[in-house]
């Protein structure tokens, strides 16, 4: 995918530190793509506080279907659920060296994620 156009199907803008060091930051899109979860029920508490049993995740909602030359970003949550070429999310892990603010918070990634496993051939996927 050399010409690219990026779809934010997340609620906040993405900004991403470019290598020669300028952002690209791409606006949400106004859809939301997110993960379904089966119905939940109290399963205790602690210290008083009612406690739900761990969520189960059903079916990714509003992801569009694959659009040639089109990259679709998502939270990390739905990409965990889905594994397509054409899906990625911020990476903002530990190792990922997002860049924060003075308080810690992410204000840019340098990189996105991919959903499916990395390509073993060598060629760039995009």
């Amino acid at each position: 995918m050399a010409n690219v156009s990026f779809v934010n199907l997340t609620p906040h803008a993405i900004v991403i530190r470019l290598v020669d060091g300028t952002d690209l930051t791409i606006a949400p899109s106004g859809k939301v793509a997110r993960v379904d979860e089966a119905p939940n029920f109290v399963n205790g508490e602690i210290g008083g506080v009612p406690v739900l049993a761990k969520s189960v995740f059903t079916a990714v909602i509003d992801l569009p279907d694959p659009v040639e030359g089109t990259a679709f970003i998502v939270s990390g949550l739905v990409a965990g659920a889905v594994s397509r070429a054409d899906v990625f999310s911020p990476a903002t892990g530990p190792k990922d060296e997002a860049i924060r603010n003075d308080k810690g918070h992410i204000v840019a990634v340098k990189f996105l994620k991919a959903t499916t496993l990395p390509n073993t051939d060598g060629v760039v996927i995009c």
